[in-house]
């Protein structure tokens, strides 16, 4: 999987559109021969993104030394993952966000099962474990709107829950750079 990655120092070199430097963490792990993915359901009161699912991450700190280090950071900020439980595979190409003007970046992470999360009371409202086969599954397009305004875009939907914006395209990344067989 490393190959099919971007270097994480590459890719923290890439510039994207946005005011907010921010970085997430893609943590990964392997189940009975499935590969998953946890996310955060970003609390509903919350002033950015409110409800919204995410990786794990966050605006970049002045004393964090790099993006990745942000990451990790954040993650463990936010799901209790400590850094030294995460083995970086490599980083996706970063993306912004549209409405909050964000530059986020993206790192892979892979992590043991089982993990016993610890949500931030603060920003997480849910930690969410979904499997790379059945988000595939969940991919399509649909018209939501936010602020008033309609628009069609890609979308994973697994269970209740509706990944869209800027961590969909993250995550439409990383499944198009993983062979076929591992999804």
């Amino acid at each position: 999987m490393r190959s099919r990655l971007l270097d994480p120092r590459d890719a923290a070199g890439l510039s994207v559109h946005g005011r907010t430097t921010a970085a997430v963490l893609v943590p990964l792990y392997v189940q009975d021969g499935r590969l998953h993915a946890v996310f955060t359901r970003r609390r509903d009161d919350l002033r950015r993104h409110p409800g919204e699912i995410s990786f794990p991450g966050g605006r970049r700190d002045d004393a964090d030394a790099d993006l990745l280090v942000t990451a990790l950071r954040e993650a463990e900020e936010e799901i209790g993952l400590p850094r030294e439980d995460v083995e970086i595979l490599g980083a996706l190409q970063p993306t912004p966000t549209i409405a909050t003007n964000y530059a986020v970046y993206p790192f892979v992470g892979l992590i043991e099962p089982g993990h016993v999360w610890t949500p931030s009371d603060g920003e997480v409202a849910e930690i969410l474990e979904l499997s790379l086969p059945d988000l595939v599954a969940g991919h399509g397009r649909e018209r939501l709107v936010r602020r008033g305004v309609p628009f069609r875009t890609d979308v994973y939907v697994v269970d209740r829950h509706l990944i869209w914006g800027a961590t969909a395209r993250i995550l439409h990344d990383l499944l198009e750079r993983l062979p076929a067989a591992v999804v």
